[in-house]
């Protein structure tokens, strides 16, 4: 599969680079491959959001003399924004050089989707076992914070925010538990799929979907907010005539 996938980079010299996998049977990488398109002259590093060198996740981006050494090419370093592969591609090269990077780039990809293929199903959403327990845990303690809030204002013992009102005060701490349940949910199931997962290769690369999708598809779809507010009542002490009264 590789010597095809070669045929598909332009202006190759036919000497196909030393495996990167040896045992048990010699195995080439995508890195190794995205590297032959890759000019020689670009060389780029983009550290991880947290700040912290991290090639053993493979997170962040090293490209060294035209070599992936570690990270995954997303939107951020290979679309159009400044300081990415294709900005410093035409720097050193020029259009054409800048051109040759991208069709090489779309062709290489594209043999290889034909070949392979990226479908996602059911089974991408679904955690563990002890991942929705825990997801169980963050929504229950998230339920009885709101609970508590609520008692407190019935009780007239909730004690209004600077710039707010009572209810207005009410409000903004409910929305604020129940992001706090969004988050914390999306955050450990997150942690729990791995990186094959094929919602996660999507949202990573940039092409569809974000960390939030994952977390809404996987452990909950949370409060819904409108306008930054909860939704208010379009009819009398409900928000749609479906329900029963304050519901």
């Amino acid at each position: 599969q590789i010597m095809n996938c070669m045929l598909w980079v332009a202006n190759w010299d036919g000497v196909i680079p030393q495996p990167a996998i040896y045992k048990p049977r010699p195995r080439w990488t995508g890195k190794q491959l995205i590297s032959m398109v890759i000019p020689k002259e670009v060389s780029l590093f983009n550290g991880t959001d947290s700040g912290e060198n991290a090639p053993l996740k493979d997170e962040g981006l090293l490209i060294q003399a035209g070599q992936l050494m570690y990270g995954l090419l997303t939107k951020k370093n290979i679309g159009a924004a400044a300081g990415g592969i294709v900005h410093i591609s035409y720097n050193e090269l020029g259009p054409e050089g800048a051109m040759a990077f991208l069709n090489g780039v779309q062709q290489v990809v594209t043999y290889w989707l034909l070949n392979n293929g990226h479908s996602i199903g059911i089974g991408d959403t679904i955690p563990d076992a002890a991942t929705i327990a825990k997801v169980q845990v963050h929504i229950d303690e998230e339920k009885a914070e709101v609970a508590r809030l609520t008692a407190m204002a019935t009780a007239n013992e909730l004690e209004a925010l600077p710039g707010m009102n009572v209810r207005a005060t009410f409000e903004n701490k409910v929305s604020m538990a129940l992001n706090q349940a969004r988050d914390k949910a999306g955050t450990t199931t997150q942690k729990s799929l791995k990186d094959s997962n094929n919602a996660v290769t999507m949202a990573s690369s940039g092409s569809k979907g974000s960390s939030i999708n994952i977390s809404q598809m996987t452990a909950l779809v949370g409060q819904q907010i409108v306008e930054g507010k909860r939704i208010p009542f379009g009819f009398k002490y409900r928000t749609l005539p479906h329900f029963t009264k304050d519901d």
